[in-house]
């Protein structure tokens, strides 16, 4: 990180719909800078004081002009701030300057990205640029994939204290999910589907493995079709978002020198309920999934009213067993929407965490629970309205 700038912060993509909602969560809790030294960016100077003026921020508060199509005033921007927060996916399109502009100028970077080709294309492009220049680029850093990260964290830490080693097999399974995918994730969803059609793009979509490069672990669960989960008792859906989630667990095992052992397992899915209701639930949205690409949604900058943020929320479970039998389990909770309200808070106190990290680690392309672990999720807990139990049954 960049130990001296004029800003501790920058939102860039700031005047998008999520951008703003960061926005506010920081002028909310934080203020206009008396204790954290923030600013916004984006293309058009009157969008920037639009936004400034509707979240209550004073007229002096720093407006920054950066264009994805003018590497100079990414450059610029990286220059002035300790840490980048980046809103502007799909980042297939929008987002690869300002990456190769903070691994240069050895600014921290954070994302909302749900785009594993684009970010393993990142990975090979600037690793050893932000190794030497000591930027610390983190990616995923919203519903995708910081609950699910932090799940697995959890319930692998609570195994690790009781039986001194890790679960061999973790299975994340999604109990409760209220609120809508935002405009945003929709379209990255479908620039993934359209980069598809080049066959390295398709292998890297559907390679587990794909964010670990030199490493490959062993054939992993299937969860792309509907299935009985027999311990549960539950039928299973196929669950949109395992596509970036299960790429970013391998990763952060992988960041951790294998941790969880270079045979781990792990399997994503939704709970789609019991019987022959939870069966029909279960093919309906796998069906529902396969036309998502085609399918009616937000548009990029478009979203749900506050009310709608309020009324959403989230459960995931996490558990697994050892050898002799024993089960643990975590739960993570979310108290707004996935897509918008609670991803606003997660990458806003996430980048917070990493201007307040001391513990010295390296430059690199990192995964937020590799890289700042339980201090995350202490802080998520605290400031974004999340909750993190592991237990033993």
């Amino acid at each position: 990180m960049r130990t001296t700038a004029e800003q501790d912060l920058v939102i860039y993509g700031a005047t998008g719909f999520t951008g703003k909602l960061i926005a506010e969560h920081l002028a909310t809790r934080y203020g206009a800078g008396d204790k954290l030294r923030w600013a916004l960016a984006g293309r058009s100077r009157d969008k920037l004081a639009s936004v400034r003026d509707s979240i209550g921020l004073p007229e002096s508060f720093p407006l920054i002009v950066a264009n994805a199509d003018d590497p100079s005033s990414l450059q610029r921007l990286a220059e002035q701030t300790r840490v980048c927060i980046s809103a502007v996916g799909p980042y297939q399109l929008y987002g690869s300057a300002m990456v190769a502009a903070c691994a240069a100028a050895g600014t921290d970077y954070v994302d909302l990205c749900g785009e594993p080709a684009w970010m393993r294309g990142m990975i090979d492009a600037h690793e050893k640029t932000a190794r030497s220049s000591g930027a610390k680029i983190v990616f995923s850093c919203g519903f995708d994939s910081i609950p699910f990260e932090l799940g697995v964290l959890a319930v692998q830490r609570a195994a690790e204290a009781a039986s001194g080693a890790p679960l061999k097999h973790v299975k994340g399974r999604v109990l409760k999910l209220r609120g809508t995918f935002s405009g945003g994730t929709l379209a990255s969803f479908r620039a993934n589907v359209a980069a598809a059609a080049d066959p390295a793009v398709r292998a890297l979509l559907t390679d587990p493995f794909s964010l670990t490069p030199g490493f490959r672990g062993p054939d992993q669960p299937d969860t792309t079709a509907p299935q009985f989960d027999e311990a549960l008792g539950v039928w299973l859906a196929p669950f949109l978002m395992a596509t970036i989630n299960i790429r970013n667990v391998h990763r952060s095992n992988y960041l951790q020198h294998h941790r969880y052992g270079t045979d781990f397992f792990y399997d994503e899915m939704l709970v789609a309920g019991r019987g022959a209701q939870g069966e029909a639930t279960a093919k309906a949205v796998a069906g529902a999934n396969a036309g998502l690409a085609k399918a009616e949604g937000p548009k990029p900058g478009e979203g749900p009213s506050l009310e709608e943020r309020q009324a959403g929320s989230y459960e995931l479970l996490f558990l697994g067993s050892t050898p002799s039998g024993a089960t643990f389990k975590a739960v993570v909770t979310g108290d707004r929407d996935p897509g918008y309200g609670s991803t606003s808070k997660m990458v806003a106190e996430t980048a917070l965490c990493l201007l307040a990290e001391t513990n010295g680690a390296a430059g690199g392309m990192w995964t937020p629970g590799a890289l700042l672990g339980e201090r995350l999720t202490e802080r998520l807990v605290g400031h974004a309205g999340l909750t993190v139990t592991a237990t033993r049954d």
